[in-house]
C-alpha cells in the first residue's frame, strides 16, 4: 500500500507484502463473523465449532503483521506516509484481531443456545450482525484503498447500530419477564448482541485509523454514539465470571 515508489524496491515489496497480508486477515476476520451469524440463524453447531477453531488462524495473522511491522520500522526507518500505514496496520492488525475474538465468542453461545426451544429474537441479532458486517467490509475497502470518504460513511454509521442494539436489549428484556425459561437463552443473546455492538465500535476505529493514516491528522468531531454503558460482562466492560 505504499502510496510513492522508493529507491530501494524491496521496501516497497516489504510495504506491499504487509499490505496483502492485512487484506488476508481482514478477509479472515469478515469470514468469521459471517460464519458465526449463519451458524446462529441455523443452529449449525458444527459451523459455531468450526468458527471458534478458526480463531487461531487469526491470532496468527497477527503475530505475522507485528513480526513484519518491527522489521519495517527496525530496518527501514519509515517517515511520515510511510510510517503512518506502519503505524496504522499494526492498530488495525490488532482490531481484527478483537473482531475475530467476539466473532468466535457469539459462537460459543451459540452451542449454548443450540441446547433450548429456539427463539424468535435471534433473527433480529442476525439482522444486526449483518448490518455491522457490512460496516466492517467497507472499512476495510476503505482502509485498503485509502479511500478517506468511504471510512468517513462508516465512521457516521456508528450510531445506527446503537439504536439497534438499543432497542434489541429492550426488546430481550420484555421477552424475559415475559416466561422464566426464556431468561438463559436470552441472556445469551444479549452477550451475543453487545459483541456485535462492539464489532461496529471497531469498525469504527478502522474508520479513524484510515483517516489518519491518509491525511495525517486525528478525525475531529465527537464520535456518532447511542449506547454509551458497557453490558456486564462484555469483553471491554465490567467482567463477571462466567
Amino acid at each position: 500500500m505504499p502510496t510513492q515508489k522508493h529507491i530501494v524496491a524491496s521496501y516497497d515489496a516489504q510495504l506491499n507484502k504487509l499490505h496483502e497480508t492485512i487484506a488476508r486477515m481482514g478477509g479472515l476476520a469478515e469470514a468469521q463473523l459471517s460464519a458465526a451469524m449463519q451458524a446462529m440463524l441455523n443452529r449449525d453447531s458444527d459451523l459455531a465449532g468450526r468458527v471458534m477453531g478458526g480463531d487461531s488462524k487469526v491470532d496468527e495473522f497477527e503475530a505475522l503483521i507485528n513480526d513484519q511491522t518491527v522489521r519495517l520500522l527496525a530496518l527501514r526507518a519509515p517517515v511520515a506516509d510511510d510510517l503512518r500505514t506502519v503505524l496504522t496496520a499494526l492498530k488495525v492488525a490488532s482490531t481484527l484481531e478483537r473482531v475475530a475474538d467476539y466473532a468466535a465468542n457469539a459462537a460459543k453461545r451459540t452451542l449454548v443456545l443450540n441446547q433450548s426451544p429456539p427463539i424468535p429474537p435471534v433473527r433480529a441479532v442476525v439482522r444486526m450482525g449483518s448490518q455491522v458486517l457490512s460496516m466492517l467490509k467497507e472499512v476495510l475497502d476503505a482502509y485498503l484503498e485509502r479511500d478517506v470518504e468511504r471510512a468517513l460513511d462508516v465512521w457516521k454509521r456508528d450510531q445506527e447500530v446503537d439504536d439497534l442494539y438499543s432497542s434489541l436489549f429492550r426488546e430481550l428484556l420484555t421477552y424475559m419477564m415475559e416466561d422464566p425459561r426464556n431468561i438463559t437463552p436470552g441472556s445469551h443473546l444479549m452477550f451475543i448482541a453487545k459483541n456485535i455492538e462492539r464489532v461496529g465500535d471497531h469498525a469504527t476505529n478502522i474508520a479513524e485509523l484510515t483517516y489518519y493514516m491518509a491525511k495525517g491528522v486525528s478525525l475531529r468531531g465527537e464520535r456518532p454514539k447511542g449506547d454509551t454503558t458497557p453490558f456486564v460482562g462484555d469483553p471491554e466492560g465490567p467482567k463477571v465470571q462466567e
